[in-house]
């Protein structure tokens, strides 16, 4: 079919337009000839003209093998596609570089093309390729409503149309279906970690909701999405329509003993069942204290545990809710309850410190730093006694975002797991003083004067506590590092014990040659991680405390990404009898595909809520650094051969094999 549309392009038609492309494609093929790194301006110019006709988008799909033949996409990062992130496609299409948006779309056209086995690509598979686009779309889902934002109306040149118009190409190619099913999918499996910050993931849930409600779109069958958006905005009875919070509140005061007790039990299944926490739950709370006090142990979901530290400390968690849950603040109310279920409550100086944390004033920059980030419906001592709650709750659901502060972040994680009063000190120095005090060696160390450690910008993406916190313990991990000088170690082994606390082990192995980088005694590296940590090898004795170590980061090509810290929680053996490491990655998403078939499991082999999992060869097989404790060091020569054979093999055909 030829089409004639002209009206957006004055007066040009289709077929005029596709020939002027494949000129600019042979004039672009020409020059890169004799000048790789020829421009490509005349090539996106003439995509643009093409992207705004009826039957432009299939024009430039059949094209995409010529376009591929210029080398448009050669020197870019869209040049390799196989390493391409579909987070960061959100910014490529919404970029104010109209080059930039027109490249993303032409990749993604080029992305579809081999989805659908049209075309070959050497660099990344068609099942790549189809996760990639779902997984774009799944973010962007908000551009397959048909409505524009005022920011994409605002754009120029009509980008923000033109990317809209590519987005219904997509779905029509893909099937919504596919799509709202990979969205749904990939909620549960982030839920399933029990992160501590959900804004992003509640943004999802709106536009899942948005869908189900479409009659246009057919999801008759997505109970799963369903369960979802009832979890957030209509988990019982008495909100199941989303009234709005202040008709709930009327309606709240209405409710009997009876109904109110429906309510309480309704939230706290949606909650525990989801880890999300509906705005309308914090109301119900609010209206049962003092009058209906013996009901919030039901909001919460408590168990004996928690119900004997809630009676214990009935006076505190009752300020605790009187001070930090809000429906702005919803999620604290999953982190009070989960705070109560571990039992932290009966550590001697955590209710005081907790007493200190709600009437701690904050200093002027604090405030303007959670303002900015979280807003201003609460005072900032609201949101951050709230985060508070979150992160004592939910100690592994803390994640660094964008940041490369990986070192301070299993801090935050370890302390609230193992050592709450010590993390609640932290706090109230940064937050109040603007400083952080610890020591090394016997040397004090102030956050003050020090300057940017690993992170130069402050985080924006990350929870009130690690807003507060992380550059503070960021720029005194790096003071450490200089103050150990020249040693003749890889320097986490001083830093670590001065740095989390007395229970890192002194002992410690670094893969490599600090001086020559290249590998030391390998398998003997090996040999005495499995001798500490597995229990078949170290006399049944279990990881007491969580310990923090390093591995070699792969992609899912097992490429040598970085250097990264994660925590060892435990090792112990899963439901199919395979002995696995179970670890803590603070990374906001702990399932990762590191190559090699070595995909990180978060759930269905036995994790609890936020920890990763990988079967102890194939961990072993990228571990760079690890502690221990020399007088716990079990029988090296009892590990298996074969075992430390196939870690190896791993790592030599991995990282191992790059430079």
């Amino acid at each position: 079919m030829t089409h004639t549309t002209s009206d957006s392009n004055g007066g040009e038609s289709l077929d005029l337009l596709a020939t002027q492309f494949d000129a600019a494609l042979n004039r672009l093929l020409r020059a890169r000839q004799i000048d790789p790194f020829y421009p490509t301006d005349e090539i996106i110019e003439s995509a643009e003209k093409l992207l705004a006709m009826p039957g432009g988008h299939e024009t430039l799909y059949v094209r995409v093998p010529a376009i591929e033949s210029t080398g448009f996409f050669t020197g870019t990062d869209w040049g390799k596609p196989q390493i391409l992130q579909a987070a960061l496609a959100v910014r490529s299409l919404r970029h104010g570089d109209s080059a930039i948006t027109i490249t993303e779309i032409l990749s993604e056209i080029r992305l579809l093309a081999v989805a659908k086995g049209d075309y070959f690509h050497s660099g990344i598979s068609a099942e790549h390729a189809w996760n990639f686009l779902t997984q774009v779309m799944a973010l962007n889902l908000d551009l397959l409503s048909g409505q524009m934002s005022e920011a994409d109306r605002e754009r120029s040149q009509g980008l923000g149309t033109l990317v809209h118009v590519h987005y219904q190409y997509l779905l029509n190619q893909l099937g919504y279906e596919s799509i709202l099913e990979s969205l749904v999918d990939e909620v549960y499996r982030l839920l399933a970690q029990r992160p501590v910050q959900t804004d992003s993931i509640k943004q999802m849930i709106s536009q899942i909701a948005l869908c189900l409600f479409d009659p246009a779109i057919e999801t008759a069958s997505m109970v799963s999405a369903a369960r979802l958006v009832s979890a957030l905005f209509g988990p019982t009875r008495g909100c199941r329509e989303d009234p709005g919070l202040e008709v709930y509140a009327q309606r709240l005061k209405s409710m009997d003993d009876i109904t109110l007790a429906e309510e309480a039990v309704g939230f706290a299944f949606a909650m525990h069942d989801t880890g999300l926490v509906s705005p309308y739950h914090p109301m119900l709370i609010r209206h049962l204290r003092g009058h209906r006090d013996h009901l919030i142990p039901t909001a919460l979901g408590l168990s004996m545990t928690g119900m004997d530290a809630l009676q214990c400390y009935i006076q505190l968690v009752h300020t605790l809710i009187d001070e930090a849950i809000f429906p702005e603040t919803s999620q604290a109310a999953y982190g009070l309850a989960m705070m109560l279920e571990r039992g932290v409550l009966f550590t001697p100086p955590i209710a005081s410190a907790l007493w200190r944390q709600i009437a701690l004033p904050l200093s002027a920059e604090t405030s303007e730093k959670l303002s900015t980030v979280f807003g201003q419906a609460h005072p900032s001592r609201v949101t951050l006694l709230a985060g508070v709650l979150s992160l004592l709750g939910l100690p592994l659901g803390v994640g660094q975002g964008n940041n490369p502060t990986c070192q301070s972040v299993i801090g935050l994680s370890m302390w609230a797991f193992n050592d709450a009063d010590y993390l609640l000190q932290l706090v109230a120095w940064a937050a109040r003083d603007d400083a952080v005090l610890t020591r090394f060696e016997g040397q004090r160390v102030s956050s003050r004067g020090l300057e940017a450690g690993l992170a130069k910008a402050p985080p924006s993406d990350v929870d009130p506590v690690s807003l507060i916190l992380i550059p503070h313990l960021d720029r005194i991990y790096i003071e450490m590092g200089r103050l150990c000088g020249k040693r003749n170690d890889d320097l986490h082994r001083w830093i670590n014990p001065e740095f989390y606390g007395w229970w890192v082990g002194h002992g410690f192995r670094v893969v490599v040659n600090v001086n020559t980088g290249e590998l030391d005694d390998y398998e003997g590296f090996l040999r005495q991680f499995f001798a500490y940590y597995h229990p078949f090898y170290n006399g049944n004795l279990p990881l007491i405390h969580p310990q923090p170590a390093g591995i070699a980061v792969t992609d899912s090509d097992a490429r040598l990404v970085g250097r990264h810290a994660i925590t060892i929680l435990r090792v112990a053996l899963d439901p199919n009898s395979e002995m696995r490491v179970y670890f803590f990655n603070p990374n906001n998403d702990s399932g990762q595909n590191w190559g090699q078939e070595i995909i990180c499991a978060t759930q269905g082999t036995g994790e609890l809520h936020g920890e990763a999992s990988l079967p102890i060869v194939e961990f072993a097989s990228r571990l760079y650094v690890f502690h221990y404790d020399p007088l716990e060091l079990g029988d090296t020569q009892a590990v298996p051969t074969e075992e430390i054979t196939r870690a190896m093999a791993l790592q030599k055909a991995s990282w191992g094999s790059q430079p």
